[in-house]
Parts: structure tokens; C-alpha cells; sequence
């Protein structure tokens, strides 16, 4: 009698499964378990009155919707960064490509220093901004710049790949066949580079919705003005310092 033994594709797999799910419930999966644990311990009127409580509202709506614009803004001047480090070479090309990637390199806390204070009244943008009556630091439009900030680099990394190993020979086959170049974008190469384009734009949205660190001192921390929902914490919204 023949005993056939399957051999695996990928060997060990069964050890490197079970110690992945292992790692990844001890960093992920038990810390995200608590939150349902803790809101289960609340009664259903405290936690009526936590969840629509107008300040806690307010930062969800900042949260959310300053994230959203960040994204959007990013996607735009993203692709447009994206498409000339992938096609263009020009003077300090490695340099400019370098800044991109700050963003990742700094902490959360420098960062949100360093923006607060070149956009903070006495700041060298914030200043010159002041001239014309424009506030950007402790403002809704201080969290967007910040999360704009922290949100390009991917979508640049993830599009630039997809651009660099995009076949031209499409758009000179366009340009052949009288197509125009803005037609040609539209065409042949966004279909192309969408889905690149919209995972950068996605990611850059979820690390805006869960950013802090950098957030925090340009927002100032103003209830009902530029408070974020990450600032919530064990002793509540109420028990974080503010400014102004």
C-alpha cells in the first residue's frame, strides 16, 4: 500500500500562520477588543449621553470631515506629485523626493511643533497670513493643513510605482489616433492608475481619522472649535487641556 504525502506549496506554513494570527492578536485584535468590552460596561442612557454630547459631536464632524478634505486635497497634489517625480527629471529630484517620506521619518510630536510653528501668529507663514486677516493654527483649517501633511506620502508611494511601470506606448498610441493630451490622461491613463490613486487617497484618510501627535498643537485643543476625537481619552474629553 502507497501512502502519498502532500507536500505544502509554502513549508512551515502552518507554523508562520498561527504565530502571524498570535502577533497580530496581541497587537491588534486584544487592544481593539476592550472598546466594545468598556462600552458594554456603560448603561444605555450614560452612553446615549456620552456619544451625543455636543462636544464629543463636534470633534467627530472635525474628525471626519477634515480627514475627508485632507484626503482630497492629497489626492489631487498627490497624483500631481507622483507624476512629475515619475516622469520628469529636474535639479534636487532626489532631494525633493527625500521630503516626501518626512512625514514618516519625524515623531508625531515634532511634527506638529514644527507645523505650529510655522503657521502660529508669530510664525513665518502664520504671520504673513495674519496680514491678510487669515488664521490657519488653532482652527479647523490648522487640523486640515496638518493632516494634509501626514497624509501625502502615501498617496505618492503608492502612485509612483503604478506611474514609473505605466507602458507609454498607450499614450503615444493615443496621440496617434488625435486624441488630445488631457483626453489621453482622462482615457488611458487614469483608468490605469485608479485604483493606486484611490488605495493612497483611502490610507491617507484612515492615518488623518487616527492621528494625534501632530495634530494636536496646531489644532490647540479647543472644545467645540479644533478638538479631534483621538484627544479623548480614559478621563474623558473634559479632563484635556485647552487652548485660548
Amino acid at each position: 500500500m502507497t501512502i502519498h504525502v502532500r507536500r505544502r506549496v509554502l513549508p512551515g506554513f502552518g507554523l508562520t500562520m498561527g504565530l502571524t494570527i498570535s502577533y497580530l492578536s496581541l497587537i491588534v485584535l486584544i487592544p481593539l477588543a476592550t472598546l466594545p468590552i468598556r462600552t458594554l460596561t456603560m448603561s444605555w442612557p450614560a452612553f446615549r449621553d456620552t456619544i451625543t454630547d455636543p462636544r464629543v459631536v463636534a470633534s467627530y464632524r472635525l474628525s471626519l470631515g477634515a480627514s475627508f478634505a485632507a484626503a482630497a486635497v492629497n489626492a489631487v497634489f498627490g497624483a500631481v506629485v507622483a507624476w512629475v517625480l515619475a516622469r520628469y527629471p529636474f535639479p534636487g529630484r532626489r532631494v525633493v523626493d527625500a521630503l516626501i517620506d518626512l512625514p514618516f521619518a519625524l515623531p508625531t510630536a515634532v511634527a506638529g511643533i514644527a507645523l505650529t510653528a510655522l503657521y502660529g501668529p508669530n510664525g513665518w507663514i502664520g504671520s504673513l497670513l495674519a496680514q491678510l486677516g487669515m488664521k490657519i493654527a488653532y482652527t479647523p483649517a490648522g487640523v486640515i493643513v496638518a493632516m494634509t501633511f501626514i497624509g501625502l506620502p502615501f498617496v505618492v508611494r503608492t502612485l509612483e510605482p503604478v506611474l514609473e511601470d505605466f507602458d507609454r506606448e498607450s499614450e503615444e498610441a493615443a496621440a496617434t489616433l488625435g486624441a488630445a493630451r488631457l483626453q489621453t490622461f482622462l482615457s488611458v491613463v487614469l483608468p490605469a492608475i485608479a485604483p493606486a490613486l484611490i488605495t493612497g487617497t483611502a490610507l491617507a484618510f484612515a492615518r488623518a481619522v487616527g492621528e494625534y501627535g501632530s495634530i494636536i498643537f496646531i489644532a490647540g485643543n479647543i472644545p467645540l472649535v479644533s478638538e479631534i476625537a483621538p484627544s479623548d481619552n480614559e478621563g474623558g474629553l473634559s479632563s484635556l487641556p485647552t487652548m485660548g
